[in-house]
This record gives C-alpha cells, sequence and structure tokens, in this order.
C-alpha cells in the first residue's frame, strides 16, 4: 500500500541504524527490541525481533540525501528488474506494492456485485475487506482439523460466482503449511475456475520455500497470483512495501489502474528493499535463529501439555485451555503482549518469536498465567 515517511515513522530510522548483523550470535545480541518506552514486549504482529540484512542501513543513508525527490519510474522499474530476477520470472509479472487491498477491490468490481471469495478462516482479511467495498461476497470455508487449508472443502466450493480464491500458506493465525503435491495439484485444478491469490508472507521461514512456492505455476501461466512482502522476514516492517507476482495480463491491467505508484512505493522503501533482497546470508541466519527459537517455545509448550500447531512461521499458535482474553489480560498485565483473539479458536493464543529475552519473558508470562 502506499506509505510516506511522515506516516511511517521517521524515528525507526535509528533503530535500523543498529543493524549490522553478521551471524546467529550478532542477530540474537544485536536485535532491537519490539516494545515501547514503557517497556513493554509486544509479540502480537509477527514482526522480525532480528531486523534487517546489515545491507539496509547503508542504503537508507545515501537514499536519505535525496529524500526531498519523489521515486521515480526508473527506481521503480529498477527493482522490478531486481524482483523479476530473483523469482526467475518475467518483468511484466511483477506488480509492487502491497496491493491486497486494491486487487481485492479490481476482482469485486469485474463483473459486477455478488460475486463470491473464498477464503480459509479464521485469517487475513484485508483482500476480503476490500472486495465486500464493492458488492463481493466472502465466503469462510474453515481450516481442516490440522490448522491448514481444507484443500478439498473450498475445492468443492469453487462455482459459477467463485470471483477468487485467496490463501495464505502457510496459514496466519496458525502457521501450518499445506502439504506441498497436494497444495500444487489443487492450485492448478481451481486456476482453471477462477484466479487464486497465495499469500506466501512467512513461506521464506522454511528451509524448501522455493520447491513450495505458488511462483511455480506463475511461471508456467496459470491463473495464480502470488504475494510477498518485506515486512515480515526481511525485517522491514518499519517501510512496509511487497510485491505480487501473476499472469501478465491482470499484472497489466492492475499497473494501468494504478495499484503500482512509485510515488507512493516511496524513497527509502525502494532502496531498503532492494537492499535486503540483495543479501543472499542474511535470510538463512534469520530462518535458522527463528527456527531454534520456534523450537525452545515448543519445547516449553510441551512441558505444559499444551496442543499446539507444527507452525513453520516466526510464531507459535497453541491451545491454552481457558478463554483466550484471560490469558492474554495476564500476560497483558505482565508486560507481554500477544495476538488478538481468532474466532472460533476461543482459548488459542498466537505468540510472536522474539528474541530469546522477549521469548523468555513471554514464557514466564505464560507459566504464571496458567498457575
Amino acid at each position: 500500500m502506499p506509505t510516506d515517511l511522515s506516516r511511517r515513522g521517521l524515528l525507526r530510522l535509528g533503530a535500523l541504524s543498529t543493524m549490522a548483523l553478521a551471524g546467529t550470535e550478532s542477530l540474537i545480541s544485536q536485535a532491537t527490541p519490539a516494545a515501547p518506552a514503557s517497556g513493554a514486549v509486544y509479540l502480537n504482529l509477527n514482526e522480525n525481533a532480528f531486523g534487517p540484512s546489515p545491507r539496509v542501513q547503508p542504503a537508507i543513508q545515501q537514499a536519505l540525501s535525496q529524500l526531498n525527490r519523489y521515486a521515480t519510474a526508473d527506481l521503480a522499474a529498477q527493482f522490478t528488474q531486481q524482483v523479476a530476477a530473483y523469482e526467475n520470472v518475467s518483468p511484466d509479472q511483477v506488480i509492487l506494492g502491497e496491493i491486497l487491498g486494491g486487487l481485492g477491490l479490481h476482482l469485486s468490481s469485474t463483473g459486477g456485485p455478488g460475486g463470491e471469495f473464498l477464503y480459509s478462516t479464521p485469517g487475513y482479511l484485508a483482500l476480503i475487506d476490500a472486495a465486500a467495498q464493492l458488492g463481493g461476497v466472502g465466503v469462510p470455508v474453515p481450516l481442516n482439523a490440522a490448522g491448514a487449508n481444507d484443500l478439498p472443502a473450498l475445492q468443492e466450493r469453487i462455482g459459477p460466482k467463485t470471483r477468487a480464491v485467496y490463501l495464505i500458506n502457510p496459514h496466519n493465525p496458525t502457521g501450518v503449511l499445506n502439504e506441498a503435491s497436494a497444495f500444487q495439484s489443487f492450485l492448478r485444478n481451481a486456476s482453471q475456475r477462477a484466479p487464486v491469490i497465495v499469500d506466501e508472507a512467512y513461506l521464506e521461514y522454511s528451509t524448501d520455500f522455493r520447491t513450495r512456492s505458488a511462483v511455480t505455476l506463475v511461471r508456467e501461466g496459470a491463473n495464480v497470483l502470488v504475494f510477498r512482502t518485506f515486512d515480515k522476514i526481511h525485517g522491514l516492517a518499519g517501510l512496509p512495501i511487497g510485491y505480487t507476482l501473476g499472469p501478465k495480463a491482470l499484472i497489466a491491467t492492475l499497473k494501468q489502474q494504478g495499484l503500482e505508484d512509485a510515488e507512493g512505493l516511496g524513497r527509502l522503501n525502494l532502496a531498503a528493499a532492494s537492499a535486503a533482497l540483495a543479501d543472499p546470508d542474511h535470510i538463512p541466519r534469520v530462518r535458522s535463529t527463528v527456527a531454534a527459537e520456534r523450537e525452545t517455545w515448543n519445547g516449553v509448550l510441551r512441558d505444559l501439555r499444551l496442543k499446539h500447531t507444527p507452525s513453520a512461521a516466526n510464531f507459535v499458535f497453541f491451545d491454552a485451555g481457558r478463554p483466550h482474553d484471560e490469558v492474554a489480560g495476564s500476560m497483558r498485565q505482565q508486560g507481554v503482549v500477544v495476538a488478538r483473539a481468532f474466532p472460533p479458536y476461543s482459548t488459542w493464543v498466537r505468540i510472536t518469536i522474539g528474541t530469546p529475552q522477549q521469548n523468555a519473558a513471554a514464557q514466564q508470562a505464560l507459566r504464571r498465567a496458567l498457575a
């Protein structure tokens, strides 16, 4: 979505300047705490506690010298070429920006009101909510017993009114990945009947994300779109930017409608994202560090005998055995903020994986909340 520096907070740049990371140990020791001056630990928005690539801060410093200038179409085109090379797709299959809302508006306006948008529930609803503004009808399909997208149920619900299918993989809030071959098969079949949007915001936390990614089908020309964001594993939530990969004709239409606006993308956002994408070593470091902390969390959950999902993302999701608000309220009183409730999982809690110190504080708060 369009951003500007005044709205997103120039003061965050000071935090970025501390991120000179060289390995797992420095990731842990130099991570900027995701907490305000009050001292609270915020583990509710799935931010990357370990920060961006060390290449980002110099890129931002260089871009600051032109802070009085709008980002240009040339800058956007250069970054598009970089993304296309990274994803092994044609540049005309790439549109920049966090466009899920705009995509929902476009798909809902095509064919008039009443189009149906299938999605897994509970989930992230930016696209669904946007479609509803122009008469789109959200069709929620519950997750399966494992907490993954229920592919057979979704396939059964696709019909003549289906305008699009929106899936998150791994899913949020459960963190569960669909089995790779079954997911690819579903995408091939479903995309012959309606566009399928796959939100892969957390997929890069998986070691085999490249083989799992739905980008494979984009390269084949299927009616599939893949959304990625730099807000998560790349650690750029303070300078939000993403991109979508999809069919050439649809990408061209979206650009004609103004969904990719260079000025709105922001000069600093483009500079930061370009530097992040150019670092081949940072993501593996973050991934391995988060995986180790996630396993520590799983050990605590096993020790507490709490049912939890096999999350492949940077958060854990577990059944606390009592109302969510009771557990979250107790933890908040202890200075730890966790995610909102996700009905109908009324006793389940999602906690973002933070630094070891933050996780230890959250684990202690959880134990006290359940005592």
